[in-house]
């Protein structure tokens, strides 16, 4: 109700303006206990997914609270799960401004933020003083000036810092917006990341006392080749699980609309489709071997059954919280059951 109203107005700001100005907002009425009449969502069937016991099935994709800052306004929305991030080693400004435009008329956004964060260590501290005791995944990337072929030490910093705040690890190639990450989806540079990355989980599972499931995030711009290449490396390296997928650079159903044109990363409506293609290419090749959780183009109850029925065990939304706000998370709640 109270986002139905805010909303018109909320759409005449510029659209990183409106979203930065919502999260400092839902923040302060937090801190002061109104967000405690916030109606909770529907019980759920708790889901046992990669070793953690989710309270729902609905999570909070990364790039909505890049450094960790909101965790505790957020949670009270009824989410089953919260991904921060993502975040870099070193703090970084990401992609000049505008960077972030809105599609209404198909319910898309467009964004090229770049990973724009302020480094791992000022995430930890958020993490620190966040009072939220559910599952939070920590979303990881490489700086933008890391060469690719060095790509994996930034990983690995990452991971390492971590680890021991994180309910499971996601671990992120898949963004269009830093330049050349996507290229490390590409088989052999990717069965050297998982091969590290993974070897690297047991020293750190040994060296804390607790394993730490660690997810791929992939691109939905992928042909079934690739697809199939990605399903038997995290097969074979035994990843915990897979996200799909990431915003997409393909403009075929937002052509001629305002801001269409903008380079970037297209999410909402627009990748439903596609996003689910890949859960159910997915699923096909990993048999169970892992879960999938399904994120892309969710703005409503039956996008995300979609998503289950394609293969999904979880779901995560982000766009769809921009069209339609809070309510979204019950609905998808109430369907998923």
């Amino acid at each position: 109700m109270l986002y139905s109203i805010a909303k018109p107005w909320l759409f005449k700001l510029n659209a990183e303006r409106a979203h930065d100005f919502t999260l400092k907002n839902l923040k302060r009425l937090e801190r002061s206990g109104l967000l405690n009449l916030y109606p909770r969502p529907p019980k759920c069937q708790p889901r046992k997914v990669m070793g953690l016991e989710f309270p729902n099935p609905v999570g909070l994709a990364a790039g909505l609270d890049k450094n960790g800052a909101y965790i505790d306004a957020l949670s009270m929305l009824g989410f089953g799960f919260i991904e921060i991030g993502t975040i870099t080693p070193r703090a970084q400004p990401g992609n000049p401004k505008p960077r972030m435009f809105r599609l209404p008329e198909a319910e898309g956004i467009i964004n090229r933020f770049g990973f724009n964060n302020l480094g791992v260590d000022a995430l930890l501290r958020n993490v620190a003083a966040a009072k939220y005791q559910g599952i939070l995944g920590i979303n990881i990337g490489k700086n933008f000036d890391t060469p690719n072929e060095r790509a994996v030490d930034d990983y690995l910093h990452c991971l390492r810092k971590v680890y021991a705040h994180a309910s499971y690890v996601t671990v992120n190639i898949s963004s269009p917006n830093t330049k050349n990450l996507r290229a490390l989806q590409e088989k052999d540079a990717l069965a050297e990341l998982l091969r590290t990355l993974k070897a690297e989980q047991q020293v750190l599972a040994d060296q804390h006392g607790r394993y730490v499931p660690i997810a791929l995030k992939i691109a939905p711009d992928l042909d079934a080749a690739q697809i199939a290449d990605i399903a038997s490396l995290l097969m074979e390296y035994r990843f915990d699980g897979v996200i799909a997928t990431n915003t997409t650079l393909a403009r075929d159903l937002v052509q001629g609309l305002p801001h269409a044109e903008e380079a970037g990363g297209l999410s909402g409506a627009p990748v439903r489709d596609r996003s689910t293609a890949v859960i159910k290419a997915l699923s096909e090749h990993l048999q169970g071997a892992l879960p999938i959780i399904g994120v892309g183009g969710i703005l409503g109850a039956d996008d995300a059954a979609a998503k289950i029925a394609a293969g999904a065990s979880l779901v995560q939304i982000y766009s769809g919280l921009v069209y339609r706000g809070p309510v979204l998370v019950s609905e998808v709640c109430h369907k998923l059951g």
